[in-house]
């Protein structure tokens, strides 16, 4: 479900956490019961808990943010930023070109979460000094804690626990992140290093379940059950790293160009759109093409719908260049020299079905598709190489 949009990024939450958002409710309502020791029919519990839970979120989402920006300012996409029952997922459009960058996005979270307990302390020392702020935040003297020293003191604790949480070197947490991006550093091999880290995650994904089933038995049922179901998701997680990682060697060594189409077809921007439909939409019925300038620049993609979309009467004297979708974040394209696996969990492959490929000037040299990439994968798993006849751009 779409919130809004910041930058261009879409912001969503999952169906889970409304089911996440009801469970902190109820169970952050019982804890402000007791502190400020009001009866069950008082609402301000219940108006601290959601303020909390809704703080709680933004919290996630500024974390995730802080991931998403400094990875738009390396030239990575963000596609979305989604919040669901166990925090929040910012979905790159591709993966980092080298470890510096992968270290630096990786980092930017915890580092949100870090600013953001710093906050939350400096405010609690001011507002009660610095003894009564740790006797809040351990909640060790309810009765002489505010509600909103109470506030203040669980989000500083929250956030430091999610800190905390998320320098666990456990692919894919930051930490395992930041461990993969050092370790691709001292070796200069990004898949060894993805193994190394997704392996290191699998590992710690046992020893959560482990400790979430002790808690279980000890009468902790809630907290062992939340515990396990973690450790079995990032499990998952790091088990798909793996393949991928094994899919990535297989392919070692095919590039892009190996399996593109080196001949596609694309449209002048300055090429009127009624030219566009007539020549190009209805001719081989492909839903989008590339745009190029006179030297042959890759500047973006004009769809099928937004050249149907401009009134009749004019597309004789609108062009191209009016209505097709620029690629300024440069999401739209692979360079032809790009190893094959950099296109492993492309969204914009995902969802266009195919990308562009260019030269290291920007020119464009052919169309890769989502056919092409899975056949090149079905014939490296086979034993072959991955190449093999170009399909028609784009399908």
């Amino acid at each position: 479900m779409t919130l809004f949009h910041i930058r261009g990024i879409r912001i969503a939450v999952d169906y889970s956490w409304f089911f996440v958002l009801f469970l902190i409710i109820i169970w952050l309502s019982s804890f402000y019961r007791s502190v400020l020791d009001v009866s069950n029919g008082d609402a301000a519990p219940y108006v601290l808990a959601l303020v909390s839970a809704l703080a709680f979120f933004a919290s996630i989402l500024l974390h995730e943010l802080g991931h998403a920006f400094v990875a738009i300012r390396r030239g990575i996409g963000i596609s979305d930023i989604t919040l669901w029952m166990f925090g929040g997922v910012a979905r790159m459009t591709k993966d980092s070109d080298s470890p510096g960058t992968a270290f630096k996005v990786a980092i930017a979270g915890p580092l949100v979460s870090l600013a953001i307990t710093a906050v939350c302390l400096g405010i609690g020392v001011a507002a009660a000094g610095s003894h009564d702020f740790g006797q809040a935040m351990r909640v060790q003297d309810q009765a002489n804690t505010s509600g909103a020293l109470a506030v203040i003191a669980w989000l500083a604790s929250i956030n430091l626990l999610v800190l905390a949480f998320n320098l666990i070197p456990a692919f894919p947490l930051d930490g395992g992140r930041v461990a993969r991006a050092i370790a691709w550093k001292v070796t200069g091999d990004r898949t060894r290093a993805t193994r190394a880290a997704a392996r290191l995650g699998q590992a710690f994904s046992y020893l959560f379940i482990a400790v979430g089933i002790a808690m279980f038995l000890t009468g902790d049922v809630i907290g062992g059950i939340w515990l396990a179901l973690i450790g079995f998701i990032l499990g998952q997680s790091a088990r798909g790293a793996v393949l991928q990682t094994e899919f990535a060697t297989r392919i070692e060594g095919i590039r892009v160009a190996d399996v593109m189409d080196d001949e596609p077809v694309a449209i002048p921007e300055d090429a009127s759109v009624e030219r566009a439909l007539d020549e190009y939409f209805l001719r081989y019925r492909w839903p989008w093409f590339p745009v190029v300038d006179a030297a042959q620049q890759f500047r973006g993609l004009i769809e099928r719908g937004a050249a149907d979309a401009v009134p009749e009467p004019v597309r004789a004297s609108s062009t191209v260049r009016d209505v097709f979708d620029a690629d300024s974040t440069g999401t739209l394209r692979v360079r032809d020299d790009a190893p094959l696996e950099s296109l492993l969990g492309n969204d914009a492959l995902r969802r266009l079905g195919a990308l562009v490929a260019v030269d290291s000037h920007g020119r464009l040299r052919g169309v890769i598709t989502a056919d092409q990439v899975g056949r090149a994968l079905r014939t490296a798993l086979s034993g072959g190489r991955g190449q093999g006849p170009p399909d028609s751009p784009p399908a």
